[in-house]
């Protein structure tokens, strides 16, 4: 992978967790969010919620597929599954690395890892379906329902 980010598809919640684009490029993408306090899932044990790590997965899978795609369109995630293998060492920032291996044209294909830098030693492993075109050709926010005449709000 290059070290050149093509493109920045992070999501709001996404942002709003620190997750970051190290390289997006050619099918393949690499995500990082730094270790906060704010993220801690356990106490007692400063380990890293399990909803970041799926939140960062379900990102770098998309960026994956964005950085796949020989033309800009909306996708969605369909699948998503996640094995957790261990807990994220407290204090490590996590990567997540993902593959879009089969580009269809309605669908995408995806495998990601986690790691928190040891890439033989992961925290979980994901394999995704993206479709693509998601919004049917319609512009952003068209899938908002129009308040009606004369309904109740």
């Amino acid at each position: 992978m290059s070290d050149v980010v093509e493109l920045d598809r992070i999501l709001p919640q996404g942002r709003a967790l620190g997750i970051t684009i190290q390289v997006s490029a050619d099918g393949r993408s690499r995500l990082a969010i730094p270790y906060r306090e704010d993220l801690i899932g356990d106490p007692d044990t400063g380990v890293i919620a399990g909803g970041v790590v799926t939140t960062l997965l379900d990102q770098t899978c998309g960026q994956a597929v964005y950085a796949a795609l020989t033309e800009e369109t909306s996708i969605a995630t369909l699948d998503l599954r996640i094995d957790y293998m261990r807990p994220a060492k407290p204090g490590l920032t996590l990567i997540a690395e993902a593959h879009c291996y089969k580009l269809g044209r309605q669908v995408a294909f995806v495998r990601a890892t986690a790691h928190d830098g040891d890439v033989n030693d992961p925290v979980a492993a994901a394999q995704a379906v993206f479709m693509l075109d998601s919004s049917a050709g319609r512009g952003p926010g068209s899938n908002l329902a129009t308040a009606r005449r004369g309904s109740r709000s």
